[in-house]
């Protein structure tokens, strides 16, 4: 996307070429935090359903069986 907007800027300014880059590196990063946010939801994900597949289902006491 930088390469299509600087294409379309067709403009040397190397104060817009800064900008750009900062910007393009800035949203970079926001990816890769949001990858690993995703990464640590997922391994969250999974050992929550590892536990409530090995927990016991809930049962009713006897008392509360019906007759």
């Amino acid at each position: 996307m930088a390469k299509a907007l600087l294409g379309y800027m067709s403009s040397s300014d190397p104060r817009a070429l800064a900008q750009l880059a900062a910007e393009n590196r800035r949203l970079r990063q926001h990816v890769a935090d949001l990858e690993d946010h995703v990464l640590r939801l997922q391994a969250e994900n999974d050992t929550l359903a590892a536990a409530a597949h090995d927990a016991p289902l809930l049962t009713l006491d006897e008392s509360m069986q019906p007759v």
